[in-house]
Order: structure tokens, then sequence, then C-alpha cells
């Protein structure tokens, strides 16, 4: 008769919560969380009033967002890289990121106490995981950068010619096609109205803004071919300035056609999606010219 030999009994670990490296407590994992937050959701705060409250710099809580969503889309690949925590060279990147957040909120400078966040997220994940978990998270870390408000300087040196050549090749345009355009400088008349090309409509801000979404796409895509990537890069310059020709073009043609509240409406703030819509179209499209010269090499495979 055969006897029931009673197994050894083997505990089963408790969950852990995915994104929490190993060998970090649940309570250390989450007061990290809420330093974070507490330090950080004031600044997102003051920004939404202000920053992002304006048609420049509509794009910022987006590229959060967004930055933040693959963040935790690749929360497993972070808490399953191999571990090797580096403090020697985390918290450096901590501390220098507390100094420049200080520095940039109490004088007031945006680009600091935005990048701070860059340099804090990485210090952190060095500490507790190390380099392997910081190249899993780069991109989502490299795209906060397009969230960082650009030097006034630097956008208005770049912008000024820029909305002279959109409104210049939008005016040429609609001239041939038969309509009484005028230009002065950026100022577009077009039958009894005028029209003043303003800098969202053509500035270096929605450029840095589609060169995000062309990133975005990239990634998303997985291409891995190092020429492909920086092709396409360079090619969202000139895909940007016609997608704002188009946007111009438009408004110019609802004005003329429905007037200037319609013009100055809801179409007004359609024009953007246009704008990013007709640029996407043009990516994709330089996408697939690009595939009959450069192999899409994607993570694995080729296309």
């Amino acid at each position: 008769m055969a006897e029931n030999v009673p197994q050894a009994y083997t505990p089963v670990p408790a969950p852990r919560l995915p994104l929490a490296p190993a060998g970090l407590d649940w309570p250390v994992f989450v007061m990290l969380a809420a330093g974070f937050a507490l330090l950080y959701l004031p600044f997102y705060a003051e920004m939404a009033r202000t920053i992002w409250a304006t048609d420049e710099q509509g794009h910022g809580p987006i590229i959060l967002a967004v930055s933040f969503w693959l963040l935790y889309v690749r929360r497993h690949q972070i808490a399953e890289a191999l571990a090797g925590p580096q403090p020697w060279m985390g918290w450096p990147l901590i501390v220098f990121a507390c100094l420049l957040y200080a520095f940039g909120r109490s004088q007031d400078i945006i680009m600091f106490a935005g990048a701070s966040q860059i340099f804090m997220l990485a210090g952190m994940l060095l500490v507790f995981r190390g380099p392997a978990a910081l190249k899993v998270a780069f991109f989502p870390l490299f795209f906060l950068i397009f969230m960082i408000p650009l030097p006034e300087a630097l956008v208005a040196a770049v912008t000024a010619p820029l909305k002279s050549a959109v409104s210049a090749v939008a005016s040429n345009l609609l001239y041939v096609l038969g309509y009484p355009v005028g230009r002065s400088g950026v100022i577009m008349t077009v039958g009894p109205y005028q029209l003043l090309v303003a800098d969202a409509c053509a500035g270096l801000n929605s450029m840095f803004t589609l060169e995000a979404l062309g990133l975005l796409y990239m990634n998303l895509m997985g291409y891995t071919s190092l020429r492909r990537n920086v092709a396409l890069a360079v090619l969202l310059i000139p895909i940007a300035f016609c997608a704002n020709i188009v946007r111009v073009t438009i408004l110019v043609l609802v004005t003329f056609h429905f007037g200037d509240e319609a013009g100055q409406g809801f179409v007004h703030g359609f024009a953007g999606m246009v704008l990013f819509m007709v640029a996407l179209i043009f990516m994709m499209a330089t996408d697939k010219v690009l595939g009959l010269f450069i192999p899409a090499v994607r993570r694995g495979k080729a296309a």
C-alpha cells in the first residue's frame, strides 16, 4: 500500500510592484515616487497656468504625458534589466538635479527647472538599477527635452526668417492659384482681410514639436538603423516647413471664403491639428521613400 509522503513547502514570494527594482522595498519606492510628485507637481501646475496655456508651448503637457506613458509601458523591461546599481554615478546626478531645480525655481528659469527632472529620473535609475535600466528608459527621458521651452533669444532669431519664408511661399502659391493675395513682411492681405503670420503658425516652436513627433514615430516603429533615423530626422525640418505652409494657406482660404470670424475661430484652432496630420502624412510618405534606399531595420528583423 502506497504511503502519502508529505512534500516540502515552498513559500511563494509576495508580488512586487512591476516598476519597483529588486531589493527596493515598497515603502522606499512609494516615498521616492511621493517625493518626486511633491517636487514637480507644483512646477507642472505653474506651467499649465502660464507657458503651456500659450499656442507656442501647448505641446508641453502632451510631451510630458507621452514620456511618462513610455516609461509605464517599459516598466517590466526596466524591472527585468540586469541589476548593477551605480550609486556613485546616481547620487551626484540626483544632487545636481536638486540644485538645478532649486536654482531654476528661485530665479524663474524654466529651462533649468524642467531639465532637472531628466537628471533626477536618470539618477534614481542608476542608484537602484544601474546603466542597463537607464538604457531602457533612455528615449522616454530624452523625449522630455521637447517639453522644455527654448531660449527666447534663439526663438526670436530663428522664428522671424521662418515666418517670412512661410508667408512668402504661401502668398506666392495662392497668387498662382488666382487669389488676390498681397504680402508685406509677415502680414498677408487677401481680399479685404489682413492676416498676421504668428509665431505659433510658422515659428521654431512648431518645428521643434514636429521634430518630437518624428522621433516618437521612429521609436514606436522600432527602427534601429542609424542612417535611416538620421536621414528621417534631418528631412523632418523641410517636412515641418511644408506643413506650416499648408496650415497658413488653409487659414487664408478660410478667411477669404468665410470671413475673418471663421478664420480666427474654430478653424484657427483646428488648423493646428491639420498641421500635425499633414506633417504625419508627409513623414510616413518620406519614410516609405527612404525604405527604397535604406532598409527599415527594426528590433530583431529587417523590413
